[in-house]
């Protein structure tokens, strides 16, 4: 009986020790299924040694780096980039600095090879007591690997080529290299990557020139550049930077006493004045499309150029801020057109949230424009309260004035009626008096204007562009309508004309009739040009047509002369777009560019010499070698300044020449530029200023008698006020502005070229002339001044009344007497 039990106990203890069939395939499936991951495993890792980039190339780094645009003085006015970086070497940077990040980032950087075991077993450890991602375990080594040479995705893999490139890096790096890298690679918020150029963004310092409290908290940003920023939260900024100081005081670096010093140190942020690349957008984008062209994006923006244009930093400014009042100015007489939105309660703190976002300064700038929220409404003082991100102000009533009549409503939601503003009502506001302790800041209702506007300056002896502007908002519209929008000139197109004229043997004492006239215009209705101010004059001077813009004369100067001999002439003058070979072309039908006509008028102020206009005068690259250079074009001088009053000599002088002056020699041409170019008589660019003098003294151009010196330009307004033009000049600076609607319609009241582009003009003149001397235009010596009767256009005698002093080619003047005396001088509108 016992020998029967025991037999199968035995056979139960060999069964447990014999696998079934089944079991034992799992297990071979399982041990081959291991081996294979390990073999798939290792063929990947050597596949990565072999596949992954080399790590020499690190030995040469070159970042991409800012490049930089400076303006006519050296200024600088504009950068390119796609990362904002200035590179310096490591021997300029602090010791302390170089310090302080190690401690914050990488504690073991000089004792590891690329990877810290024992800081991935520490935040391994911390990561599982926390059940959450609390801390990284990245090397800086690890870092400048995932950088410079991986793509930034988030998968295992990823982790395992960059500590295979970690390790191969120290071995081939040494730690100061590697420090360089990192240093000046890192992104530190506020745009800025590296260390040069985040000293500068907060401190406005050299990284050289940083003290301790500044480097820790620098060195503070990594691990979140935005949520440190101390620009935006400086408070947390000083809590970080706290924690790198203990961390410096942990590994030795400092002393505890240092570290207490360093976080009781005021920490005052002044950042370096960033380029306002807001007011010189089109300019910078009508240099960056030029180089593209010629070295390729990546250069570019990678390559740290230096270029040199010739923009004038000062006159640039004038020439954004003239054209964002003066636009204002017209969308104003337009009226308020109500809030952009309404928000409800819950959608106010979201949205103002958002706006903080956007906001770079501590304070609101005086003068700029912030999007705010109505939040309270007071309709006894018939006054605002608004909120400007985190910021509160009020906006009484005298800022609001200029809208009107205007219902306060002290309620959420959309008012009923249209001119009315509401709780939650989104505008557009004006810092008037800057907030203090973000509350107390004092707004202006504003208005973004629905006109645009262009405007560009030229220096007419070299054909350098000063300023430019192509619009109102470049974020909004990169269409440059300097360059681009072809819009009708008006009446802007008569000096052409007349230019014209005088080449074809008129003289500005020539009698024309101004007097209603048709013409056949192939069709059933005759073509009858009018004049603006319907008012016909009979017999008129040349001066007097142009003076005021007489549309009728204008016409039949160009019938006298011919179509053909007026398109060539504007050829000459470097008009280059189709022009309407009809009579309506005299009344400015045909379209040009601001660049064109401005560049046209640039031939009267220089003396009959044609530049080419140009932006850029010198390109180097990173390493100071000189990829282009323009050998800047001058146009002949005259000679010294003639001391003959702006519209001729005193009553009296007849037939009196002013001294005789040297004839321009010949020009000397650039080819990088197109060069200068001879293109009318002198003597004809003279008398052309010297009429234009007339727009400006007694005729549609008065606004522009605000400068206070000598000054020669033209009115332009198209039918309906679609188009408002001003070309003007001095002796050294021609300037044209051009006022409408990108889809044409009416500018409304206020919408000719007196009214709207006229102040415009003025505006930037006063301000881009300040501190140049007063010039008068110099005049040749083959132009002779006669005393003339301007009802007739013959000679008048000395101490005839209403007699005029008027300018000719010599031997062009008049040779007979007026038979009556003169009754009329010119008149004036």
């Amino acid at each position: 009986m016992e020998i029967y039990k025991a037999q199968p106990r035995q056979q139960q203890r060999r069964l447990k020790k014999a696998p079934t069939p089944t079991l034992k395939y799992l297990l071979w499936v399982a041990a081959g299924g291991s081996t294979l991951m390990l073999l798939a495993f290792l063929g990947y890792f050597f596949y990565l040694l072999g596949a992954l980039p080399k790590v020499d190339r690190l030995a040469d780094y070159r970042p991409p780096i800012l490049s930089q645009v400076y303006g006519q003085d050296g200024t600088l006015v504009g950068e390119f980039y796609l990362e904002r970086r200035t590179v310096v070497p490591v021997d300029k940077m602090p010791k302390r600095l170089i310090q302080a990040f190690v401690s914050a980032e990488d504690s073991n950087f000089y004792q590891h090879k690329g990877i810290d075991y024992v800081g991935v077993a520490r935040a391994a450890f911390k990561n599982l007591i926390s059940m959450r991602k609390k801390e990284g375990a990245s090397t800086i080594t690890q870092q400048v690997a995932k950088s410079m040479l991986l793509t930034p995705e988030k998968k295992f893999s990823r982790k395992l080529k960059e500590a295979i490139l970690a390790t191969r890096m120290e071995e081939r790096l040494t730690k100061d290299e590697i420090l360089y890298i990192y240093l000046n690679q890192i992104y530190l918020g506020a745009g800025a990557y590296g260390v040069q150029l985040a000293a500068e963004t907060y401190f406005g310092k050299e990284v050289d020139k940083l003290n301790l409290a500044e480097m820790a908290m620098l060195a503070g940003l990594p691990k979140a550049p935005n949520s440190y920023s101390p620009i935006k939260h400086l408070e947390r900024a000083k809590e970080r930077q706290g924690y790198v100081l203990e961390r410096m005081v942990k590994e030795g670096y400092i002393t505890q006493a240092e570290a207490e010093y360093a976080k009781a140190t005021p920490i005052v942020i002044q950042p370096l004045k960033k380029v306002n690349a807001e007011q010189s957008a089109y300019f910078l984008e009508q240099v960056r499309q030029q180089l593209v062209e010629k070295y390729g994006e990546e250069r570019i923006y990678k390559d740290g150029l230096k270029i040199y244009t010739t923009m004038n930093a000062e006159m640039q400014k004038a020439a954004y801020d003239s054209v964002v009042n003066g636009l204002k100015a017209v969308d104003k007489r337009q009226g308020f057109r109500g809030a952009a939105k309404y928000l409800s309660e819950a959608e106010v703190e979201p949205f103002c949230k958002k706006v903080e976002d956007d906001i770079d300064e501590l304070s609101l700038k005086q003068g700029a424009v912030y999007q705010g929220v109505v939040t309270g409404v007071d309709p006894a003082k018939h006054e605002l309260t608004v909120r400007v991100g985190d910021r509160t102000g009020t906006l009484p009533k005298k800022n609001m004035d200029w809208a009107g009549r205007v219902e306060l409503v002290n309620s959420y939601g959309k008012p009923q009626a249209k001119r009315a503003i509401g709780l939650g009502a989104v505008l557009e506001l004006q810092v008037k008096e800057p907030d203090k302790n973000r509350s107390g800041a004092v707004f202006a209702l504003d208005q973004s204007p629905e006109a645009q506007a262009a405007l560009i300056a030229i220096d007419p002896m070299t054909g350098g562009v000063r300023a430019m502007v192509g619009g109102y908002d470049y974020k909004k519209s990169q269409f440059n309508r300097a360059m681009q929008a072809k819009r009708n000139p008006g009446s802007a197109f008569k000096p052409v004309i007349y230019a014209a004229a005088l080449e074809h043997g008129m003289t500005t004492a020539s009698i024309i009739d101004d007097s209603q006239v048709e013409y056949e215009s192939g069709g059933d209705k005759a073509w009858k040009p009018k004049n603006y101010d319907n008012v016909y004059r009979g017999p008129v001077t040349m001066r007097e047509a142009l003076t005021n813009s007489i549309n009728v004369v204008s016409v039949k100067i160009l019938e006298q002369i011919g179509v053909g001999s007026a398109i060539d002439y504007a050829k000459k003058l470097g008009i280059t777009s189709p022009l309407a070979s009809n009579l309506t072309l005299a009344l400015g039908s045909s379209s040009v560019t601001p660049m064109e006509l401005t560049s046209a008028y640039a031939v009267f102020a220089s003396g009959g010499y044609r530049t080419t206009p140009y932006f850029v005068t010198k390109v180097l690259d990173r390493d100071g070698n000189v990829l282009e250079e323009v050998q800047e074009p001058k146009v002949p001088v005259f000679g010294q300044m003639s001391s003959v009053p702006a519209d001729g000599p005193a009553e009296g002088e007849e037939g009196k020449a002013p001294p005789a002056v040297p004839q321009p020699g010949q020009p000397v041409l650039s080819e990088a530029t197109g060069g200068v170019i001879p293109a009318i008589p002198p003597e004809t660019a003279f008398i052309m200023t010297n009429l234009m003098q007339s727009v400006v003294s007694s005729g549609t151009g008065g606004r522009a008698r605000a400068l206070g010196r000598p000054v020669a330009g033209k009115t332009g307004t198209t039918n309906d006020m679609k188009d408002a033009w001003f070309v003007g000049y001095v002796p050294q600076l021609v300037a044209g502005v051009w006022v409408g609607y990108d889809q044409e319609r009416s500018l409304g009241a206020g919408g000719s070229g007196g009214q709207a582009a006229a102040p415009i003009w003025t505006e930037f003149m006063q301000r881009a002339l300040a501190g140049m001397p007063v010039k008068s235009f110099p005049t040749p010596g083959n132009v002779t001044f006669a005393l003339i009767d301007p009802r007739n256009g013959r000679l008048a005698k000395e101490g005839t009344p209403g007699a005029v002093q008027e300018c000719f080619v010599s031997g062009t003047e008049p040779t007979s007497y007026s038979a009556e005396p003169a009754v009329d001088a010119v008149s004036a509108p």
